[in-house]
């Protein structure tokens, strides 16, 4: 189904886009297609997705879909929703900011796995991957529209790697599903976007206990950018030199090297040297 042009819809509702909150509607159903597409739905999959706004991309998934669970903060295109997608009996919407909204609480009735597939607000999206994959209740497959900086920053190589980087391959694996010019919004942002698909994997790298004292070390091996691993170390934890020198001898890793060069595996062995992390 065709939906009328952004700029129509907002017509006819008596609505603009907020820049606030970061609303630039998608256009582009080539775009669109390559994000179902990655998705790869079923009758059987549960679908969550963030900031629907005018419904474009909901309208598919509840075609494709068993169940979708849409978040909006906008009130009044949450309403929209409700109106227009009415006859949709798998679909439920929800106003809120799912910043605020423990996934185990909006999940509660959907048992079992569930993807993850949304145009994310720019503003919204390092914030949002964290909260998915440091649920408890994390997705098996997330395929989101972000800003194309962001999805060069999550594909990085070692020598590259920046700290959400790190943040999302503990947790899955990310790849490049397509680059979206900014001519394929209404209205167009300033900056180009593309679609990055993540499998997340049945266990994180790192033991779910340990999860938050590895992401304290992380944070302090990134404290200080371009800086010697052995020097945002002993910065950010409060610890001695000679102390980091030998975790970091016990690891392997030459202590003038920089946080953005170590690789996944090399991340796991410095927490193995240096947990417990102190608070």
């Amino acid at each position: 189904m065709v939906t009328p042009h952004p700029s129509r819809r907002l017509k006819e509702l008596d609505l603009v886009a907020r820049k606030g909150l970061g609303q630039h509607f998608l256009t582009d159903y080539g775009a669109l297609g390559k994000i179902l597409q990655a998705a790869q739905l079923s009758p059987e999959d549960i679908v969550v997705e963030v900031g629907p706004g005018l419904g474009v991309l909901t309208t598919a998934l509840v075609a494709q879909a068993g169940r979708v669970v849409a978040v909006e903060l906008d009130d009044s295109l949450a309403n929209s929703l409700r109106d227009e997608l009415s006859s949709a009996c798998n679909l439920t919407i929800i106003q809120g900011d799912i910043l605020k909204i423990p996934l185990e609480s909006l999940l509660a009735d959907l048992p079992g796995s569930y993807k993850v597939v949304a145009n994310l607000p720019y503003y919204l999206t390092s914030a949002a991957l964290r909260h998915f994959l440091e649920s408890t209740r994390r997705p098996s497959l997330l395929v989101v529209m972000v800003q194309r900086e962001v999805a060069r920053s999550l594909m990085a190589a070692p020598g590259d790697l920046s700290l959400l980087g790190l943040s999302v391959r503990v947790f899955g694996s990310p790849r490049l599903v397509c680059r979206v010019p900014a001519g394929a919004f209404y209205p167009p942002p300033k900056v180009e976007s593309a679609v990055v698909r993540i499998d997340v994997y049945d266990r994180p790298v790192v033991p779910e206990e340990e999860l938050v004292g590895f992401f304290r070390m992380a944070r302090a091996a990134f404290s200080a950018a371009r800086k010697q691993i052995q020097n945002s170390l002993a910065q950010g934890l409060g610890w001695e030199k000679v102390e980091v020198l030998g975790r970091l001898g016990t690891a392997g890793i030459d202590p003038v090297r920089r946080a953005e060069t170590l690789d996944i595996p090399e991340w796991v062995r410095l927490w193995e040297a240096c947990k417990p992390c102190p608070p």
